[in-house]
């Protein structure tokens, strides 16, 4: 018989080739969510602030890359601090990780885990931009993403899905960022309005979305690279679970969009293709906490479910007069709560773990913890999110000036506007490019006089 040693050793994780380059993939398909998002926000502005939404998005990828290298996996996935943060200086820098250095208990190496946790950190501050549209100057932006991600979203990250985290060791279930992301996400994008407050002209000129198309368009990247945000969060296909997350993730997101616009046919009189867009959103939002839990058959619940009640939820803002410019908190804090309080109801037992919730005999035990990672999540990041907000706005200035906002955050933050129609028509070039002969100049010059 072999000794203990080298039977333990014989047991432990070995490095899956497969599973690497699934996550590997995963983690692609997660950094074309933040340029996905980027068309679907940018998209559903006026055009005077096309680039500015897309740059919203943009800047996110540059500035928490740097700060997860440097010191952000370590603060969210180090050895654990009290239940609130983790540090390992091994994570610093990303310095101290072997090559082929498995994440504990896992088959894929730590590098893998850190860059696809790592397109989380990007997409969580890009979704509150859309809440902030028209008005923002792009400096404040960036500062505010730095102390955002730094203070809220690392912190957070560690209490969700980091050993040792309060969330994390109440049981609280979040397969892919539900808490984490999205009411983190929502809850930031709350508390920023309260204290910049409306756009000019909100309630009174109109604010149509300047591209559908560019924001259906949006809206299909996000299905697309949501399957890795999703099914690459159980990090690897060895039992299952990723697959049946990939399954709900469809079924969930095809429920909500339908729920969404049955409802606003019988509200409003049309199926909308803005309609559909934020109902699928809506669905891949309340389906990321939950999918690994729940059946598909649930899936389905909770997105018609989700879907409603965001479509309910984007006409707040007018009730309650806050400037939720492309209804971050209507969808993300919405959904994201939707999704993960119906854990405690759909539950099987048979998927991630063996919870059960309310309507598999499970009782309500699941659901208060869902509550306290919902409350817990919410109350930081919405005051911790304004009171950020308060500081850069009282000294360096987080809004453009009234004027600037008026004339077009474009031209005035980026010196750039998206569309050029200066050779719209194309016939100036052509007559430049061909000179005219005597009796053709002499025709077109009595045009002109004519006209």
């Amino acid at each position: 018989m072999a000794p203990a040693a080298i039977t333990l050793a014989a047991e432990a994780p070995k490095l899956s080739a497969a599973n690497t380059g699934f996550m590997l993939i995963c983690s692609a398909l997660v950094m074309l969510m933040t340029p996905g998002l980027a068309f679907f926000y940018g998209g559903m502005v006026r055009v005077k602030s096309t680039l500015n939404m897309l740059m919203m998005s943009f800047i996110s990828l540059g500035i928490v890359t740097i700060l997860w290298v440097l010191y952000g996996f370590s603060m969210a996935f180090g050895t654990d601090k009290g239940s609130l943060i983790g540090w390992d200086g091994d994570f610093v820098g990303l310095s101290g990780i072997g090559l082929t250095q498995l994440w504990d208990g896992y088959t894929v190496p730590v590098y893998v885990f850190a860059v696809f946790q790592l397109m989380f950190a990007i997409i969580t501050p890009a979704l509150i931009s859309g809440a902030l549209a028209d008005r923002v100057k792009f400096t404040a932006w960036a500062l505010f993403i730095t102390l955002w991600a730094t203070i809220v979203y690392f912190p957070v990250a560690h209490w969700v899905w980091g050993t040792g985290g309060w969330a994390f060791d109440l049981g609280v279930i979040d397969f892919a960022g539900g808490t984490a992301v999205h009411i983190n996400a929502g809850a930031a994008a709350l508390g920023v309005i309260l204290v910049i407050g409306k756009r000019v002209g909100f309630k009174k000129d109109p604010m149509r979305p300047h591209s559908l198309p560019w924001t259906m368009l949006g809206a299909g990247l996000l299905w697309f690279g949501w399957f890795g945000f999703n099914a690459g969060s159980w990090l690897g296909n060895d039992d299952g679970v990723g697959a049946l997350m990939f399954v709900n993730t469809q079924v969930a997101t095809a429920a909500a969009m339908l729920a969404w616009l049955i409802y606003e046919k019988l509200r409003h009189g049309a199926f909308t293709s803005l309609g559909a867009a934020s109902g699928a959103v809506a669905g891949l939002v309340a389906i990321t906490p939950s999918g690994g839990a729940i059946s598909p058959l649930g899936a389905i619940a909770v997105g018609a479910i989700a879907g409603v009640l965001c479509a309910m939820a984007v006409g707040l803002k007018y009730k309650f007069g806050y400037d939720d410019s492309l209804d971050v908190v209507g969808v993300h804090l919405v959904g994201g709560i939707a999704g993960s309080l119906l854990i405690g109801f759909f539950a099987t037992g048979g998927g991630q773990s063996d919870v059960q919730g309310l309507f598999y005999g499970g009782g309500l035990t699941q659901f208060w913890k869902q509550c306290a990672g919902v409350g817990g999540v919410l109350a930081y990041s919405l005051v911790v999110s304004a009171l950020l907000a308060f500081l850069i706005d009282k000294t360096m200035g987080m809004r453009v000036a009234e004027d600037d906002e008026v004339a077009g955050i474009d031209q005035v933050e980026h010196a750039e506007t998206a569309y050029d129609f200066t050779g719209a028509g194309g016939g100036s070039m052509a007559r430049t490019a061909t000179p005219a002969t005597p009796a053709a100049q002499t025709a077109q010059n009595t045009k002109k006089v004519d006209a």
